[in-house]
């Protein structure tokens, strides 16, 4: 078996025990191509971000960075510009061959929750090696909103691969020829570039910035709160704006981007030297994002964007990210909008789900 591990065969890996939790993995956590894990029940504030570095356990560097710990179970907030490292309720027992790649969830990312997973051992956020033994840790940092969260909420999701699975740019020109990747001329160049979309529609929106004193928001809810108290509009001006340093954007895809049935995307980090900014934060597309067998008929990217240094100017139709597509080990049961609860098939220019529709 070689590619991404679908959902019938993450379901075999639990019931072996390669991927087990305390409290039992629940269906609900299961994805087409990915597993959500789980908060547990305390957060360690740290001093610093870490990694836990070659031969040298979270646990080791936690006892040399913690600050105090703080007791999730009956909720607590987690506080705008702090960083906290809180243990996941999943464990691995991966069998050699099979390596994982973490992400944060869509919702997640969208927070402006910089939410990255470290485990023992680790020298790179969000990679875990071949055939690694032992726990998940989440670290977590919320840029511009402090959250309330409790144990067992899923703020980041795991991708299990066999093997070597990434297509080549001919093979992704092949599979644009075969299936339409994006609803015009693609732009392939390790991995399927994507721009951005600064033609304002009817209210003149082209994206959301994030307010810098809001309140709270509690993780658990949903369609509850209102855009204006957390959001400012961004309007565009001859078709480009300037991004301030420091502040956090949702813009949008110019590409209606479609994932085939047996592959999976992720969105990567696009070259520093196209400007002072960082696109995405969370970068897993399942198979069946935006495929009109799962209902999506070419979804667009929801962008998570930070400026860094300096003020930069972003023009409409700018190449800002790239995916990089992978084959699936087998078509997953279920796929990205097909009969599961996905926020966010067929979206436009859209805020998290915490948040009443515009």
């Amino acid at each position: 078996m070689t590619g991404i591990i679908p959902s019938q065969h993450l379901r075999e890996m639990i019931a072996r025990g390669d991927i087990s939790g305390t409290p039992d993995i629940t269906d609900a956590q299961i994805q087409p191509a990915s597993i959500d894990l789980r908060l547990g029940t305390v957060a360690y504030r740290v001093r610093a971000s870490f990694l836990s570095g070659a031969n040298r356990s979270v646990a080791e560097r936690l006892a040399e960075f913690e600050m105090h710990r703080i007791d999730l179970s009956q909720g607590a907030v987690l506080e705008k510009g702090c960083v906290y490292v809180v243990p996941l309720m999943e464990a691995l027992r991966l069998p050699g061959g099979v390596q994982a790649v973490a992400n944060a969830k869509s919702s997640t990312g969208r927070l402006d929750l910089l939410t990255r997973t470290i485990v023992d051992g680790g020298t790179e956020f969000d990679r875990i090696p071949n055939g690694y033994t032992g726990p998940l840790y989440a670290e977590i940092c919320p840029r511009s909103f402090s959250v309330l969260v409790r144990p067992g909420m899923r703020l980041n999701q795991i991708r299990f691969r066999a093997g070597e699975a990434r297509l080549s740019d001919d093979a992704l020109r092949a599979l644009h020829r075969k299936v339409p990747l994006v609803d015009g001329t693609p732009v392939i160049e390790d991995g399927l570039g994507f721009s951005v979309d600064l033609t304002a529609g009817a209210d003149d929106v082209v994206g959301y910035r994030a307010k810098p004193h809001a309140g709270v928001i509690d993780l658990d809810r949903v369609n509850h709160y209102e855009p204006s108290q957390f959001w400012d509009r961004v309007q565009a001006r001859d078709e480009q704006i300037i991004l301030d340093p420091g502040a956090f954007y949702i813009l949008v895809s110019r590409e209606a981007v479609t994932i085939p049935p047996d592959h999976a995307a992720e969105m990567a980090p696009y070259l520093a030297m196209v400007g002072e900014f960082r696109v995405h934060y969370a970068g897993f597309f399942d198979p069946g994002f935006g495929h009109d067998a799962a209902g999506g008929a070419g979804s667009r990217g929801v962008l998570e964007v930070r400026c860094h240094e300096a003020p930069f100017v972003l023009e409409h139709g700018q190449v800002v990210g790239r995916l990089v597509y992978e084959r699936m080990a087998a078509e997953p049961e279920t796929l990205y909008g097909a009969g599961i609860a996905s926020n966010y098939q067929g979206q436009g220019l859209k805020l998290a789900k915490h948040f009443k529709a515009t």
